[in-house]
């Protein structure tokens, strides 16, 4: 006789588990078991029948996979989080007989726990953290300008840790030139980086005062938090020591409490004396004889000369370095930008800085600036103002799209277009990706050429031959190709000359039309073909399988809509013009 299975071994009721029962197998709260889901990066799962996997129930629920509660039995957080709780059982009995002694000593105990361990498990390769860090920094770069709570979880310590978090990682961004987009949105700033060939982005709020929302809960917020700054940290390590750089940079607290901003940290060449100690604490310090050792002795003199000798700043040597034709030079390098008070500092001295130039701004907004306004060495200034209380014919004055516009661009913009008073182009997002059939505005399929400047009344006929233009003889055309093309520029050439004469003989258009007449019949040849196509379209989906023939479907009323948007941006854009 065979053996009798039991209900629910095996299928998807053994492969999902709701969450009051990995409540009950873990022995945690509700609270507790959130946090360890975001810590551990555990999410629930919808399947593809929940009355199976809820073991024939129909009511509603949350299902997490069983292998992953599976897991979670063995995570060392759950005896810190019991810990925790008798601590603070501890605390309160004490703090109810009023033994204050026992209660600050209790207090001064408190246990701890970290979560380094988690980020080792969650990304056992250093690209992998980098490609899961967007989400990171957003929420380092939200609690850096947040105000404190009180009675909340945002706190003086969080805030500063992830100002000082967010500004190392900013100080890579600029070492190491790694900006690649930026765009200006309502949110906020959008940034993207290629670190170690990851694309990274995030956004920053605008240096406003933020409002903290009531309908917000911050104790989930502030578990994110806490898995990101730890994150933060073993990154920002892995990626200054990678560059050569000491870690953790070096605080001015007077420069950071004068405003200076990314001034305020000092980054540093890593010692050598630090990566000889660090190489004989790994067992690789390399064994020198006595001859090399002999060498090194004589040529000990010179070096120390080259090192003792004064230097000039490295932006002495890249100013006589023309940025659009040197390859590989900073975009910004032979440029000194000072900043109006009125444009938003911190993000222009970052995206320049990125680039390459040398940045002064005005002592409203902030101490240390390197470039009086009335410095000389100053070419651009950037100001959002239209009218200037005194002008210095020696420099230009920008709006502050210039910037971002030429950072998107990968050039230096013409700053004709971008002058103080005067309309700005439309900044159009750098992380639109155009397909077939989208809408593209003029300025982007301009931008897409290279081209700078205003045109107006643009048609798609007019851009297609400028395209045609540029990738002349680029592409590796075939041979057929350009002799078709040759003898369509000769028949029209030839079509040409004969209207010529046709004019100088004083014939009418209408006798010289009619041979043309044969036209029309070509015409409605196409046309009928065209129609016998889509008839047999039709056959042919008719015949397809029910899924088939819905997917096919969807397919087609995607296309017609988006065709349908296309046309309503282009309507809309027709009026403003009109206006």
């Amino acid at each position: 006789m065979a053996k009798i299975k039991k209900k629910h071994t095996e299928g998807a009721s053994r492969t999902y588990t709701t969450r009051n029962r990995a409540l009950k197998k873990l022995q945690v709260s509700l609270a507790d078991f959130r946090r360890l889901c975001i810590l551990k990066g555990i999410y629930p799962v919808e399947p593809r029948s929940r009355k199976q996997a809820n073991r024939g129930s129909t009511k509603l629920t949350t299902f997490y996979y069983s292998r992953d509660i599976q897991l979670l039995l063995s995570e060392p957080l759950i005896e810190k989080f019991r810990a925790h709780k008798v601590f603070l059982r501890k605390l309160q009995h004490a703090l109810g007989k009023d033994d204050l002694t026992r209660a600050r000593s209790m207090d001064t105990n408190r246990p701890t726990y970290t979560l380094n361990h988690l980020v080792v498990e969650r990304y056992p390769a250093f690209a992998d953290a980098l490609r899961d860090l967007d989400d990171g920094l957003c929420m380092m770069f939200l609690f850096a300008t947040m105000p404190i709570i009180k009675g909340e979880l945002v706190t003086g310590d969080i805030v500063n840790e992830c100002r000082r978090l967010s500004t190392e990682f900013m100080h890579y961004v600029i070492h190491t030139r790694a900006l690649r987009k930026v765009f200006l949105s309502i949110k906020g700033i959008y940034y993207q980086a290629e670190v170690q060939g990851q694309a990274i982005t995030w956004i920053v709020p605008y240096q406003f005062s933020q409002r903290v929302p009531t309908d917000v809960d911050f104790k989930v917020m502030a578990t994110f938090l806490q898995f990101y700054r730890t994150l933060m940290g073993f990154v920002n390590y892995r990626l200054f020591t990678t560059a050569n750089l000491a870690y953790p940079p070096h605080l001015d607290e007077a420069m950071d409490e004068s405003g200076v901003g990314l001034g305020s940290l000092k980054v540093e060449s890593q010692r050598i004396e630090d990566l000889i100690s660090a190489r004989e604490q790994d067992g690789e310090a390399p064994q020198v004889t006595d001859q090399q050792m002999a060498q090194r002795l004589q040529t000990l003199g010179s070096k120390l000369q080259t090192l003792v000798e004064p230097k000039e700043p490295a932006y002495e040597a890249v100013e006589a370095v023309d940025v659009e034709d040197a390859e590989g030079s900073p975009m910004f390098a032979n440029h000194v930008i000072f900043l109006s008070r009125e444009v938003p500092r911190h993000s222009l001295e970052f995206v320049l800085r990125a680039a390459g130039g040398r940045v002064g701004w005005d002592k409203a907004s902030g101490g240390g600036s390197a470039y009086a306004e009335n410095d000389r060495a100053i070419t651009v200034q950037i100001s959002d103002r239209p009218a200037q209380g005194h002008q210095y014919l020696d420099r230009t004055y920008v709006q502050p799209q210039w910037v971002y516009d030429s950072i998107n661009a990968g050039r230096v913009l013409d700053t004709e277009n971008y002058l103080v008073g005067q309309p700005l182009p439309a900044h159009l997002s750098p992380f639109v990706e155009y397909q077939d059939g989208d809408y593209v505005p003029q300025e982007a399929a301009l931008a897409a050429q290279g081209f700078e400047g205003e045109v107006t009344n643009l048609q798609p006929e007019d851009v297609d031959a400028e395209v045609s233009e540029h990738d002349d003889g680029v592409d590796g055309e075939s041979a057929d190709e350009s002799d078709a093309d040759d003898e369509v520029d000769a028949s029209i050439e030839k079509q040409y000359k004969t209207q010529l004469e046709a004019e100088r003989a004083g014939v009418p258009f209408s006798a010289y039309a009619a041979p043309t007449a044969d036209k029309g019949k070509k015409g409605r040849k196409v046309d009928r073909k065209a129609e016998e196509d889509a008839e047999r379209q039709k056959i042919a989906i008719s015949m397809l399988s029910s899924k088939k023939r819905k997917a096919v479907n969807r397919a087609n009323a995607e296309t017609y809509k988006r065709k349908k948007d296309v046309n309503a941006l282009k309507t809309r854009k027709a009026q403003l013009a009109k206006h």
